[in-house]
């Protein structure tokens, strides 16, 4: 089993912490989130899980590094592709063509999920989709009496399925889906100027092949600052006495925890309440504030604050007023 990972988009609406970050590798609940999805593939997976390919943008080398390290500590290959222009879902797929063989599964960077069930590998395919009240700003499915997926339609304008395509895909054969990409390409065959997977899949259905829908229990956005704090906030839910949430080199004095928190490498909190609902990154110092619902990152300093539904991040030193902020890395407030 393979599991390609697009994930070179800006993202733009996570900004300022995009600006020196890639958006899947923000922490949610000390890890990030490109990690928590390849760990969850992973062991929804029957099958050995031999390779992990990234499609990125200029990311640079440690990035690079992080990825690989990812892949490994799942006893997989690390792969890294990139892809120089944002041309649509079919062509960032596409990127990592090398890649795209036997058992493949799809999954993009910007969204979490629960779920409980094993893949399927004798299923030409599996789209995993979730009901959505405003399908408009999705891909979205129709399924047959069969139970089978019909028809894919890219952000309708008019109510046709509240089935929203959540960005996991499963195919049996890779080099069958790398052909039907590589056509749309060819073929120059766009959806509102992009080259869309969804396009792929309706030349696949054409073909014969059936596509079947996968459901997930709980589907979690990261695509922007207040919907990656309430995914931080549920998966500390979900994790906690599961994972390690406590690093042994945090440093309380006279604080308060409200659980579930996640508290990294060599934290301070001092004279201070910090939760529920809040992750310290690395190094990171609280002091005489409250902390609630926030995420903040490697080496920040909060001082004399009252934060809630707020993310820092990197080597931010922060101290004044109460309020709601979202503060990029290297930022120095007063």
């Amino acid at each position: 089993m393979k599991i390609i990972v697009p994930m070179a988009g800006r993202g733009s609406r996570m900004r300022p912490h995009t600006l020196t970050v890639p958006k899947p590798l923000i922490p949610i609940a000390g890890k990030p989130i490109v990690q928590r999805l390849v760990e969850s593939i992973t062991a929804m997976s029957n099958d050995t899980v031999d390779e992990i390919a990234y499609i990125i943008g200029d990311f640079g080398d440690a990035v690079e590094k992080q990825l690989v390290e990812i892949a490994e500590s799942l006893g997989a290959k690390g792969s890294i592709y990139h892809q120089t222009e944002a041309l649509g879902t079919a062509h960032a797929i596409l990127c990592a063509k090398e890649s795209l063989s036997g058992n493949v599964i799809v999954a993009f960077a910007d969204t979490l999920f629960t779920a409980d069930f094993s893949i399927d590998t004798e299923q030409d395919g599996v789209i995993w989709v979730k009901q959505v009240a405003d399908p408009s700003a999705f891909g979205v499915v129709k399924l047959g009496s069969d139970g089978a997926i019909t028809d894919f339609i890219e952000k309708p304008q008019h109510f046709v399925s509240d089935m929203a395509i959540i960005g996991i895909y499963y195919f049996k054969d890779g080099e069958g889906l790398k052909n039907e990409l590589q056509y749309l390409i060819d073929n120059d065959i766009r959806d509102k100027g992009e080259y869309q997977i969804t396009n792929a899949l309706e030349n696949m259905k054409n073909k014969g092949l059936k596509l079947t829908p996968g459901t997930v229990d709980e589907w979690m956005d990261c695509g922007n600052k207040n919907a990656t704090v309430g995914t931080n906030s549920r998966i500390l839910e979900l994790i906690e006495g599961k994972e390690p949430l406590r690093a042994a080199t945090v440093r309380l004095d006279n604080a308060t925890i409200i659980e579930p928190c996640y508290l990294g490498e060599n934290v301070v909190v001092k004279d201070a309440v910090v939760g529920p609902h809040v992750s310290l990154g690395a190094g990171t110092v609280v002091e005489r504030s409250v902390l609630s619902g926030c995420i903040v990152q490697n080496n920040t300093t909060v001082t004399n604050r009252v934060l809630h539904n707020s993310m820092l991040g990197n080597n931010v030193q922060f101290n004044g007023r109460p309020e709601e902020v979202s503060i990029g890395d290297f930022c120095t407030t007063e």
